[in-house]
């Protein structure tokens, strides 16, 4: 293959220069410069142009209802959670992206996956260009797959890898990972923005042309995000992040995007000696098992995805010094301040002078609204030294005016609390079902201070 010819593009105006420089010749703006594949060929860039205009056809066109439209097929991973996240398992052609912490997972459960869409009759391709081939095959043996069939290439050339896919022909593909591959066509070294955008676009180009479904690998920064370019995200179809603490057992799986499926849903994975393994009640894990009820607990009825769950709010009041500290673990603290000044404005509830920290047990994070009044209730709680009745749950969005505002699908978060033992509930008026749900004591409210008063009550 003839090598291209490269430009360095700004990224700030879009000007172009021949070689690197630390200065835009156009703009003037710093470090703007990135490398990219200039096209070949006179007419290939200059058709926008209007002495150009003649040379492009006018394409049919119809109307959007005129359009069939069908359901996608998929195919199950054999990993349910998996499944779960992805919408109900792989599509032809689709391009997965995902991500997390080194060591947290990633390349133990898309071999679990490989292993079991082989063994469904499906040809798969596990490319790595972080291990060896042997590397592989020795963490295949520890997971307990010590016959998979799955094919294994170690390489990191992008050209070598998609002639490999093409010979193949692999019903789904992973590159583990899109920074360790790099074209022969750009100078600059692998993982670098130009490398990643240009590799990424040519794997999603030809799993679109041949129906290979490919999942790259990213890496992710120190604040968690995806590394590299954010053009990477929009490329693909579906971004899968790993979360979790490598030093728990848990691990949760999380859809930021997904054009085949619902976002935000979630897969609970348990790490075991053979590998991840699903969670098929994920509330228990996020609930701390105490004897008794203990001050500063209360247990919030989230919603994850189309999973209603079980998530402890635990929080600690502890006289602070001249600047009171506010923490957050799995909650905005930003939002944590703000409750706090509506629970002294409109509950007569102080913590001023006070140092508060508030934790969501188990690692998950909770970015959903409705979290608010959970949050709320075990502040009070620890700051009066007081627990909340036992079985207690509670669930509501608290307004700067003091309401508490509905939360979406109340009426499943009910019957999953009542399902699992629960029987107090404090949520917003609007969530209160029509019809009573057997062992279950709802208590619907409209105010903060009014929430306070039916904890008082029935404590």
């Amino acid at each position: 293959m003839a090598k291209e010819k490269t430009l360095f593009t700004c990224t700030a105006c879009g000007g172009t220069s021949p070689r690197w420089l630390g200065k835009c010749p156009a703009c003037g703006a710093w470090n703007t410069l990135v490398e990219t594949v200039a096209e070949a060929g006179p007419g290939k860039n200059r058709l926008s142009a209007p002495q150009y205009a003649g040379l492009a056809q006018a394409q049919a066109v119809m109307p959007l209802a005129a359009i069939e439209a069908s359901d996608v097929a998929r195919t199950p991973s054999g990993i349910d959670e998996l499944d779960r996240v992805l919408g109900g398992g792989i599509v032809e052609g689709g391009v997965v992206l995902i991500g997390g912490d080194p060591g947290i997972g990633k390349s133990t459960l898309l071999l679990q996956a490989l292993d079991a869409l082989q063994r469904l009759g499906l040809p798969t391709l596990y490319v790595t260009g972080e291990e060896s081939g042997a590397q592989v095959a020795l963490r295949s043996r520890r997971l307990g797959l010590d016959h998979s069939q799955v094919n294994v290439l170690a390489e990191i050339q992008l050209e070598k890898i998609l002639a490999t896919i093409e010979a193949t022909q692999p019903a789904v593909a992973v590159i583990d990972s899109i920074q360790t591959v790099y074209s022969d066509q750009l100078t600059s070294a692998p993982g670098s923005v130009a490398q990643v955008r240009e590799c990424a676009a040519h794997l999603t180009r030809a799993a679109k042309a041949t129906g290979v479904t490919i999942v790259l690998v990213g890496h992710v920064t120190k604040e968690g995000a995806l590394a590299g370019p954010r053009v990477l995200e929009h490329m693909v179809d579906t971004v899968l992040y790993f979360e979790g603490d490598t030093h728990s057992q848990f691990r949760l799986v999380r859809a930021i995007k997904n054009r085949f499926g619902a976002v935000n849903e979630i897969g609970v994975f348990a790490m075991t000696e053979k590998g991840l393994k699903g969670v098929t009640n994920p509330s228990a894990i996020f609930l701390s098992q105490h004897s008794e009820p203990v001050p500063g607990s209360c247990v919030l009825v989230t919603l994850e995805g189309t999973r209603p769950m079980l998530v402890e709010i635990q929080a600690l009041v502890d006289e602070g010094g001249p600047s009171p500290r506010r923490l957050s673990v799995g909650l905005d603290r930003d939002r944590l301040a703000m409750l706090l000044a509506v629970l002294h404005r409109h509950a007569g509830v102080a913590c001023m002078d006070q140092d508060v920290f508030v934790n969501a047990v188990g690692g998950v994070r909770i970015s959903e609204p409705a979290a608010d009044l959970a949050v709320m209730l075990a502040i009070t709680s620890s700051l009066r030294g007081k627990p909340l009745p036992k079985g207690f749950i509670a669930f509501g969005e608290v307004g700067l005016a003091g309401e508490v505002r509905p939360a979406p699908r109340g009426q499943e978060r009910l019957k999953e609390a009542a399902k699992l033992g629960f029987s107090v509930a404090v949520v917003p008026k609007a969530n209160a079902p029509k019809k009573p749900i057997e062992g279950l004591t709802i208590h619907a409210v409209e105010r903060v201070d009014q929430a306070m008063e039916v904890v008082r009550g029935i404590g």
